[in-house]
């Protein structure tokens, strides 16, 4: 079978999430299958060529992965004809400037989100890479998750009647970095650096509204730093100038209300990280990242109010688990192989940066909400 190579560009990726989902998990793992398979039966392969400032911490990740081509030189990596796409998975603050040099160089670009810290810079990538005629596109993992997938199973097949609300639990606790090192780095938790919760999160709240739910039409949002004090990397104390929480409302197209509690200041007594529960006319699921459980219309208890007697409904008893599906694997990867499919010319992708923009709109508006203490109505995008 024949083989066609595509060199990416893969700047950022010594911090975790990189490191882990992109490079690890995604683009390595899609390199040990073979690469991805197209339509005319070639495989295309992607070969990585790793870029960061501090080549001590790039030459190692190579070491350590097997890849023979690393560097410092961002230009000099750009200036290549030989690599046609560009990923970056730095700090958002400094990402509109890396992706603008990649679109003049004419790479392709595909990104974390959020792509920008304000909906103008956001505007103007897509408007670049547009203009530019290189293809694009932006990380929505959450929407290839197990458990997500699962939701989108049973809307299809109309499980759950009339879509009434959307319930999200997300978060954990990250240790303030004094008695044990922080999850999160540091700039997570100062707003000069693009830091805070509500512009991290609401952009993954929006595809997952918009792609899953209904279009976000609406949103009352107010954020909390909850943990005034943290220590950095260095374990140097600091105060925290980006929020840590955010609780925010959102109306949706037909009617639907969605409600997301997004915290890095709670302890999780629930059954994962991200739990979100639809309840419909007809039936209910809650969702984590990989399982999902539902219970019908027909299966609900019917549950009377009396507080002078232990409660005698067993109401995680009455949910059904949804199966798995075995093609469903990493959701990073996944998205990864469609935008390679993408960029070679088969089919469209639809999470462009048009969609990353969306999310960062929300997310501004998010903030404005909190800042004037009213809903906000969130118009139509265009660009």
């Amino acid at each position: 079978m024949a083989e066609k190579r595509i060199g990416i560009i893969m700047h950022g990726v010594t911090g975790r999430m990189g490191t882990n989902q992109h490079l690890a998990r995604s683009i390595l793992e899609i390199r040990k299958q073979g690469g991805v398979a197209l339509q005319d039966g070639t495989r295309l392969m992607p070969d990585p060529v790793l870029v960061g400032r501090n080549a001590a911490k790039v030459r190692s990740l190579a070491r350590a992965h097997g890849i023979e081509r690393w560097t410092t030189d961002l230009a000099g990596a750009l200036a290549s004809k030989s690599d046609a796409v560009f990923f970056d998975a730095a700090s958002t603050r400094l990402r509109p400037k890396f992706l603008t040099q990649a679109i003049a160089a004419g790479k392709h670009v595909y990104c974390e989100k959020p792509v920008a810290a304000t909906l103008a810079e956001a505007l103007g990538l897509y408007r670049a890479a547009k203009k530019a005629r290189v293809k694009h596109g932006v990380v929505q993992d959450k929407l290839w998750l197990p458990g997500l997938l699962k939701l989108k199973r049973l809307r299809d097949a109309g499980f759950f009647g009339r879509i009434l609300s959307v319930r999200g639990e997300f978060g954990y606790w990250v240790f303030e970095g004094d008695r044990q090192p922080a999850q999160r780095p540091s700039w997570n938790y100062r707003k000069r650096d693009g830091g805070g919760i509500i512009l991290d999160m609401l952009c993954h709240w929006r595809y997952v509204l918009d792609h899953l739910f209904g279009a976000v039409k609406a949103v009352s949002c107010r954020g909390a730093t909850h943990i005034p004090l943290r220590w950095d990397e260095g374990n140097r104390k600091y105060r925290a100038t980006a929020e840590d929480a955010a609780y925010a409302t959102f109306e949706l197209a037909g009617g639907v209300i969605a409600h997301f509690n997004s915290a890095w200041t709670v302890r999780v007594r629930r059954d994962d990280l991200l739990t979100l529960q639809v309840d419909g006319t007809r039936g209910s699921a809650v969702a984590g990242l990989r399982r999902c459980w539902t219970q019908s219309l027909d299966e609900t208890p019917k549950p009377v109010w009396n507080p002078d007697i232990p409660q005698p409904i067993d109401f995680f008893g009455g949910w059904r688990e949804e199966p798995d599906d075995p093609a469903w694997g990493n959701a990073f990867k996944a998205q990864w192989e469609l935008f390679l499919r993408h960029v070679a010319g088969e089919g469209p992708f639809r999470w462009d940066l048009l969609e990353g923009a969306r999310g960062v709109q929300l997310a501004e508006l998010g903030l404005k909400s909190w800042k004037q203490r009213k809903w906000l109505d969130v118009p139509a995008l265009r660009a």
